[in-house]
């Protein structure tokens, strides 16, 4: 059986199509990642970065990093006179975006296992929406209300406006300069994003709005495939990215939880002790998580000894107290299963909700800001140089269960993906329940997402009706918001049991659809 999900059931019925005319789950990713940027613009874009797993049966998952450098004229002494970074504009703009070289490089693997589908094929779909029109989702609508002062006086940002006013819900909105910009791909390959005429304009416009970005770092730049971090449970074979994404801190919860999770009899205690996981985790993320070669062997946090240690500090009857420096960003999750078993977790990202704000008149890209990661600061384990990456949120992961179990699943949400990870991930593989209802139940999040600065335990009503009182008497600060809230990220989830048969969800709290079925 073949499986596709996406937080918009665009790009889902874009990538299960693929899969159906018998393309490979990376064919079916690629072209679901194009269509994506197209439907979910506010989320993710060329212009961002991207992070693969992929998982052939009985062979070890492989990663690919696709997540940008700083340029080289990003220093320390061009951002002097500055106390951080901006967080919108050209100066914002300032790391290379990863996401088309991360398409090209996964695509050359599923060109190892099977004749290929020409590229214009995987991007026809894309090409169709910007042309036709998307339809603005209550998603789209409340981040163009939210970014609408600080970015709609940015040239050439009106391509996400309507007639210079923030979106509207169920209104058309058309990008025919993406469209232009794939079909200019579909045609002369996706190398020419990064060293052909593309790469020049890009160049160009990036200039002009006064990122550092040049020609040179478009020139230099390629994905690279990463041999993902891993740690065994009791019941799985974890695995996620290494640095410089936090997915140290999503496998270490998980790991914690393993060793902890006997102690709990109800909803209140597992919520509790999954909390005190990733307390744990974000410590040794915080202090350890840059570019990879200012990071430590992360998987010397994921053995026996280390986790033990970790582990014996939990108690289920208080909380650590809290807070520590909170990581957030804006991203996009999807999973894909081909007719051979052939698994993909992926993550596409801007980091903020359109990204610096500044787009290319030429191509209508719009660039990421996840260069705000760096610090200012020549003594921070994150300050920037040239030519290094910033911490990265994102993490999509995977897993192979002792029953025979694989899962592909992830989310978006910044600081909360680690955490929603663990949610979904507990509630499937220890408490039993069905796949879509460990998505759509009440969850929970520890620290500050999508701009918030609070760093208190968020719980969506439903939940907090069972387990805030308990909470609160452990020591939690508690703050209860709505329930199914998109605050929570966009979950999702591909399971391929061992005889073949596939089952896929994905979150309520998103615009997306699950799709599982046959080849025709």
């Amino acid at each position: 059986m073949i499986s596709f999900t996406a937080p918009h059931y665009a790009a889902s019925q874009v990538g299960q199509h693929v899969l159906e005319q018998g393309g490979t789950a990376i064919e079916a990713m690629v072209a679901a990642a194009a269509s994506i940027a197209v439907v979910y613009p506010h989320m993710n874009g060329l212009g961002g970065d991207g992070f693969w797993l992929i998982s052939e049966p009985g062979k070890a998952p492989v990663g690919i990093d696709a997540s940008g450098c700083a340029a080289a004229g990003a220093t320390l002494d061009a951002y002097a006179g500055l106390d951080v970074i901006p967080s919108r504009g050209g100066q914002a703009a300032l790391t290379m975006a990863g996401a088309v070289a991360g398409w090209k490089t996964a695509l050359s693997i599923s060109h190892q296992w099977q004749t290929a589908m020409p590229l214009s094929a995987l991007l026809a779909p894309a090409i169709g929406q910007a042309e036709w029109g998307i339809e603005v989702t209550d998603s789209l609508r409340m981040a163009s209300d939210k970014t609408f002062d600080d970015l709609s006086g940015l040239a050439n940002f009106e391509q996400f406006l309507i007639q210079g006013k923030a979106l509207k819900e169920g209104k058309i909105l058309k990008l025919p300069k993406i469209a232009n910009t794939l079909r200019h791909l579909a045609e002369k390959g996706l190398d020419d994003f990064y060293r052909g005429e593309m790469a020049q304009q890009l160049a160009d416009d990036l200039t002009q709005a006064g990122s550092p970005i040049r020609l040179e770092d478009f020139h230099n730049y390629h994905a690279n495939i990463v041999k993902p971090l891993s740690v065994t449970t009791s019941t799985a074979k974890l695995y996620n990215l290494p640095a410089p994404t936090q997915g140290v801190a999503s496998l270490i919860i998980l790991a914690l939880f393993d060793r902890v999770q006997h102690l709990g009899k109800t909803e209140a205690d597992f919520v509790h002790l999954l909390v005190e996981c990733t307390k744990r985790a974000f410590i040794v993320r915080n202090a350890n998580v840059a570019d990879p070669c200012r990071t430590p062997d992360l998987q010397a946090f994921l053995t026996e000894e280390v986790l033990e240690e970790m582990a014996a500090g939990i108690t289920l009857e208080r909380a650590l107290p809290w807070p520590h420096a909170a990581k957030h960003g804006d991203t996009i999750w999807m999973g894909a299963c081909d007719s051979e078993g052939r698994m993909v977790s992926y993550i596409q990202s801007l980091y903020w909700e359109f990204g610096s704000g500044i787009v290319s008149p030429q191509t209508g890209i719009v660039w990421n800001n996840r260069g705000t990661s760096f610090s200012l600061d020549a003594n921070n384990l994150n300050a920037l140089a040239p030519g290094l990456k910033p911490f990265h949120t994102l993490n999509p992961a995977f897993a192979e269960l002792a029953d025979g179990r694989r899962v592909s699943y992830g989310t978006m949400g910044g600081e909360g993906q680690p955490q929603t990870q663990a949610a979904l991930f507990s509630r499937y593989f220890y408490q039993h329940l069905p796949l879509a209802h460990s998505i759509a139940k009440g969850r929970w999040l520890l620290g500050r997402t999508w701009g918030d600065q609070s760093h208190n335990l968020k719980i969506e009503q439903d939940l907090a009706n069972v387990v805030a009182d308990d909470l609160i008497q452990r020591g939690h600060d508690i703050a209860v918001v709505d329930a199914c809230n998109e605050l929570m990220g966009h979950a999702g989830a591909i399971v391929r049991h061992r005889d073949g048969h596939t089952e896929a969800a994905t979150d309520p709290r998103s615009d997306g659809k699950a799709f599982s079925g046959n080849i025709a």
